[in-house]
């Protein structure tokens, strides 16, 4: 039968330094463990199930003889209920660090979101439109929050104050939180059904966006008034006025004129190739070049150092507002946006093109997925010989129509 320790007291403790093992007694196994740096720390040997194990009880003197004997005790009856302490305890640190590692605001799980799809996004500023976004509307709400806190009030928190005045960017904003939560959920940060989705949860809470929201169309000018339009805009000088022009031509859109390389034109073929990458449907665009938009091109200045067709004064690529300030120079009731309406009305009012050509050549997504599915071509042919027409029909100056009072015309 082993010998049983002395059961020393708090001052005879405290004059325990040789390096070594010292039982304390009180409780069997607890003993103080003096390191050779001096430090001492508490240990309880025991046997749990058929292995001998030590278990550290904190170090002394933060850890008191009397706390030491408290712990140690707890220790053994937890050994006789059949439970490893030392294992209870490693898988306590264990969940807390996992915790720990889970408990993620919803600011973090933005970040985490943005930088996990930032290679799906077109541009860096598609990124940015989202970042701006909930950092206005949805951080003040929920940014500090933890994520896995978020619930349906914090969410109509956020979107209640913009919903009827800012209708279009709370409804983006809604679908961005939403998002961001479905993220944090996939990756262990939260549980539960996401406060954000619409179907069957905010739909009936909040108005339809589309039952409140003014829609505004862009400013176009009516196909007839043209002809008159491009003669005077042909008369201004500048790298904006050519910018406007070709997009005219070509009815695209102003970011991807403003981004056009020359590497994407082929002048032999008459053809420019817009890549996937700076297409709005993330798809590669072929634009049939009509003799006017051909010639436009082959005279634009190649500036050395450049790869892009239009090139701003200073260099690089010109601004979003360019093309904008030259339409409001010119003193009209439109906006470069609008121009690809106006050879929408052309096209449908004037010729006898079929409408999947026009939408073709105005590189519009297919709404129905079963007929995207199944087209393959891209009507270039059919495309080309509008876009000379389009041309044209540019190129010709129309007279306002006359107004005949057919009674006085009878008398």
């Amino acid at each position: 039968m082993p010998r049983k320790a002395i059961e020393l007291n708090p001052l005879t403790v405290s004059r325990l330094v040789e390096p070594g093992l010292h039982f304390v007694g009180g409780i069997p196994g607890l003993a103080l463990q003096v390191l050779p740096t001096g430090a001492r720390t508490w240990v309880l040997r025991m046997t749990v199930g058929a292995k001998r194990r030590d278990m550290g009880l904190g170090g002394y003197p933060a850890v008191t003889l009397a706390q030491a004997r408290e712990a140690a005790r707890e220790a053994r009856a937890k050994v006789r209920q059949g439970v490893d302490p030392i294992e209870e305890s490693r898988a306590a640190r264990s969940a807390l660090k996992a915790a720990q590692a889970a408990a993620l605001t919803f600011e973090q799980c933005t970040d985490g979101f943005l930088t996990a799809h930032k290679d799906g996004w077109k541009n860096a500023k598609h990124a940015q439109q989202w970042r701006n976004t909930l950092t206005t509307y949805a951080f003040p709400v929920m940014g500090s929050l933890l994520v896995r806190d978020i619930g349906l009030p914090h969410v109509l928190a956020a979107l209640e104050p913009i919903w009827r005045d800012k209708t279009e960017t709370a409804s983006r904003l809604r679908g961005r939180i939403e998002q961001v939560l479905d993220w944090a959920t996939v990756r262990g940060y939260r549980a539960g059904t996401n406060p954000a989705r619409w179907r069957g949860h905010l739909d009936k809470l909040l108005p339809k966006p589309g039952k409140i929201a003014k829609v505004e169309h862009h400013a176009a000018l009516p196909a007839g008034e043209s002809g008159a339009f491009m003669e005077k805009l042909r008369q201004l000088k500048g790298m904006g006025a050519r910018a406007l022009e070709f997009a005219i031509l070509t009815a695209t859109r102003s970011g991807e004129v403003r981004g056009a390389k020359w590497a994407e034109f082929d002048l032999s073929a008459k053809t420019w190739t817009i890549p996937a990458e700076r297409m709005k449907a993330g798809k590669e665009h072929r634009v049939p070049l009509s003799p006017a938009a051909l010639a436009l091109i082959k005279v634009l200045p190649k500036i050395a150092g450049s790869e892009l067709a239009f090139t701003a004064p200073r260099g690089g690529a010109l601004s979003d507002m360019t093309l904008t300030a030259v339409v409001r120079r010119m003193n009209v009731a439109a906006v470069p946006h609008g121009f690809r309406s106006t050879f929408r009305d052309w096209a449908s009012e004037r010729t006898n093109y079929p409408r999947d050509v026009a939408e073709m050549a105005l590189a519009h997504s297919i709404g129905d997925k079963v007929e995207a599915a199944y087209r393959r071509g891209d009507l270039f042919d059919k495309r080309r010989k509008m876009m000379d027409d389009w041309a044209a029909f540019l190129s010709r100056l129309e007279q306002p129509g006359q107004v005949i009072d057919i009674n006085s015309k009878r008398a």
